[in-house]
């Protein structure tokens, strides 16, 4: 069940607190527990176990998050520069005490393209988590990672809804490593099953296109703590027969 910051710090973290990077590195990082796995073509449930950092409805070129006093579009998220469609996108923050195996929140056939870096070392997210974990708050002044650092883009057709959604996972400053769990292009998944594992902190945003087809219901307040597969995150109200692509 979805928590606010304080009731999961409280709840998962504090035990933790006075462990050592390697203890929980070696014991806790690459746990992946058993989880029931609902399928419910109403629901988009979460991707990834971690904080919502927000979640907007944004044209391709319009401002996502600030950073720095720089515009961060869906266009530059997704290093897309032809990408056409008003999107709700739901960030998720992974911290390193979450589960940081992905799942697939509405079922379909995934393909995955790895992007090209713009720099040579990925910038730190610890200035994110620290705000996280210590002050039990969010700070986008610190998410200038979301420009910079390694990323893959997941697109996901779904027959059901006649239509593309996509999945970004963006990596830490310490990480080289976002590890699909098949290599094989246009793969059939269900919902709620594991796709991918990203090492160590990270990053994972929810793409979904509007269409006047379909209404998105937002479920979940920004700064709540969800886990894959089990948090629905957008109710999908159908009005027609036909999709979003």
């Amino acid at each position: 069940m979805a928590q606010s910051i304080e009731e999961w710090v409280a709840a998962e973290v504090s035990d933790l607190s006075d462990k050592s990077p390697q203890w929980l590195a070696e014991n806790h990082f690459f746990r992946d527990p058993r989880r029931p796995r609902y399928v419910d073509p109403r629901f988009f449930y979460s991707p990834a176990d971690g904080i919502i950092l927000y979640q907007r409805k944004v044209k391709p070129n319009e401002q996502l998050v600030d950073i720095k006093s720089v515009d961060y579009t869906l266009r530059e998220a997704l290093r897309d520069p032809d990408y056409q469609h008003e999107s709700l996108v739901v960030g998720i923050f992974m911290t390193f005490f979450d589960v940081h195996t992905n799942r697939i929140p509405y079922g379909g056939y995934l393909k995955y393209r790895l992007l090209d870096p713009i720099a040579t070392y990925n910038l730190p997210m610890i200035a994110m988590e620290n705000a996280i974990l210590d002050d039990l708050r969010i700070d986008l002044s610190t998410a200038a990672y979301l420009r910079q650092n390694q990323r893959m883009v997941s697109t996901v057709h779904s027959p059901r809804l006649g239509g593309n959604y996509h999945m970004l996972q963006i990596a830490d400053y310490d990480v080289d490593c976002i590890l699909p769990y098949r290599l094989k292009q246009n793969s059939a998944y269900r919902q709620g099953e594991r796709f991918s594992q990203i090492r160590y902190g990270s990053q994972v945003e929810l793409v979904v296109p509007l269409s006047d087809r379909y209404e998105l219901e937002v479920l979940q307040p920004d700064g709540w703590h969800v886990k894959a597969g089990l948090d629905p995150l957008i109710r999908v109200h159908h009005k027609g027969t036909d999709g979003f692509k």
